[in-house]
């Protein structure tokens, strides 16, 4: 089983671009990066929460969820926050991943 937390839209050189659907993209593909590490897959994700910045346009966040899952679906919710750790940042995600021991 695989728990992650605080992953936010932050490229790997440092970066945060001033758009959501910007940030939810890298969002996700530091999520896909983590569950191959981990050895997972996405289709392995069971559940996650979002964090999003009241007033940002969610229909780039979830444009961004859909281009990553594809058919698959997972348990989640999307929580509104005034605000993250970081005034950059505008989304956040925690995955729980999950698969059956061999």
């Amino acid at each position: 089983m695989l728990h992650t937390a605080g992953i936010v839209g932050t490229d790997s050189d440092g970066s945060t671009p001033p758009a959501i659907g910007d940030q939810a993209e890298i969002m996700w593909r530091s999520v896909d990066a983590i569950l191959r590490e981990a050895g997972f897959e996405r289709s392995d994700v069971v559940c996650y929460t979002t964090y999003a910045v009241v007033g940002e346009d969610l229909t780039a966040v979830m444009a961004a969820r859909d281009d990553f899952f594809g058919t698959h679906r997972a348990a989640s919710v999307l929580i509104p926050v005034p605000a993250l750790a970081r005034p950059e940042w505008k989304v956040e995600v925690a995955v729980v991943a999950s698969r059956p021991a061999n």
